[in-house]
């Protein structure tokens, strides 16, 4: 078996500016051994690893500056509210979105669909109207249009992918119609990797007047979005995958949208005047925010935000994409390993299945080796059946890891064939 190091050769290709060992000291969770080896940690499409500046603004928030926010007179709730507020305007300005108030804070990516499920489409969706979706889907992207169809009437269209797991993009044309209501697609899939043709897909929809939400889960960590530049009408991520605490995610929304959008639930700080007889909604995106929000977190996602544009995300986009150009490589090199998205536009999520070895045994004996990654459907039981698989194994890379964590990876599986041969 031959190192990364010892590759010199294939790796001249790559650009060495980026500093990568720098950037890993500032996760201490990467100094953790595993087994007694030390850690490879490559299960970032399942969450990231937190960087010490967003572990310190948490802890420095709850020991200096926590208090409820909005409406409080006292010198806490004021600078409480001043850091929540200003972590939604950097959230605004690190998606380009046109207003602070297009800025919904939410618990993850599943709740900000289910947010726009239960409002916008609850409030829009009649019997015989049509969601699209595409056959690479999230369970989040999936479970809540079914639900509301069930609830409605309206019928879920399923845009099919081809072996590579591309989305066939004429056949996605073909589905829309005068009866298409919404549509819904990943930016990115968590299965295969594969970065969809956002561009063309909402121009499609918008040519038809047709909204359209991007699940954008796993986009988001791994290069730069622009919401405004897209022209979608939703856009929803999770802080956990962008190097954040979780528990706390976006809904990014037109303003328009949010505007015409009922409630999604009722109680405090979603109001502006309550009786007995009537309530007066807040403006939004306070209108969509009830309750005590997760304050320290959205503080700290605020604190993730300066973090990544101090690397640059394009800086980060090219990394792991120089990850994943090694990485296919290599794993072209080991007999019986087959795998599973080979898209030609692809984020840093490598899918394989091996010849008689579950992906479960894989993910076990790789943990022997203080080696992480994710085993399973992946939570898109539809990609499994596509493919005819039971699960695959995942790695999925991420800023801070490196060419010598692939070179484990692959001296892993190696191992887990020699195991089960």
């Amino acid at each position: 078996m031959t190192s990364a190091t010892q590759q010199a050769p294939m790796l001249s290709m790559y650009d060495t500016s980026y500093d990568v060992k720098r950037i890993r000291a500032d996760f201490p969770i990467l100094q953790e051994t595993v087994r007694g080896k030390p850690l490879v940690y490559l299960d970032n499409a399942a969450t990231a690893q937190k960087p010490n500046a967003v572990i310190d603004c948490i802890s420095h928030f709850y020991r200096h500056d926590y208090a409820n926010v909005h409406r409080g007179i006292h010198t806490l709730s004021e600078r409480a509210t001043a850091a929540y507020e200003g972590a939604r305007a950097k959230v605004q300005r690190f998606i380009n979105a046109a207003s602070e108030k297009e800025i919904v804070f939410v618990r993850g990516t599943t709740e900000a669909i289910n947010l726009v499920v239960r409002t916008y489409g609850q409030a829009v969706l009649k019997a015989g109207d049509e969601i699209l979706i595409t056959a690479m889907e999230h369970h989040s992207n999936i479970v809540p249009w079914q639900m509301l169809c069930r609830e409605t009437g309206a019928v879920l269209k399923v845009a099919p992918i081809n072996r590579k797991g591309e989305l066939l993009l004429g056949d996605f044309e073909k589905l829309l119609s005068n009866r298409t209501a919404l549509v819904a697609v990943a930016h990115m899939s968590n299965a295969l990797g594969t970065i969809n043709p956002v561009d063309e897909i909402i121009h499609l929809a918008h040519a038809r007047a047709i909204p359209i939400l991007l699940d954008g889960a796993q986009a988001i960590p791994h290069m730069p979005v622009d919401v405004q530049a897209l022209d979608c009408d939703f856009y929803a991520f999770s802080g956990h995958k962008l190097y954040g605490p979780s528990g706390i995610g976006v809904l990014y929304a037109k303003s328009e949208h949010l505007e015409a959008m009922p409630p999604y639930q009722g109680g405090g700080d979603m109001i502006r005047r309550v009786t007995f007889e009537e309530t007066e909604y807040n403006t939004v995106p306070f209108k969509f925010e009830a309750g005590t929000p997760n304050i320290a977190d959205a503080v700290a996602l605020g604190a993730t935000v300066d973090y990544l544009n101090e690397i640059g995300m394009k800086a980060i986009a090219a990394h792991e994409h120089q990850l994943l150009q090694y990485a296919t490589e290599r794993a072209h090199e080991i007999a019986g390993l087959t795998l599973i998205g080979t898209a030609e536009h692809k984020g840093a999520i490598l899918s394989f299945v091996l010849d008689r070895v579950h992906p479960h045994d894989i993910g076990t004996v790789l943990d022997h080796f203080g080696i992480a990654i994710r085993a399973g459907h992946h939570c898109a039981m539809p990609v499994m059946d596509f493919f005819g698989v039971p699960a695959t194994a995942r790695a999925s890379f991420a800023m801070y890891n490196t060419f010598e964590e692939i070179d484990r990876l692959m001296e892993g599986i190696e191992q887990v064939i020699e195991v089960f041969g």
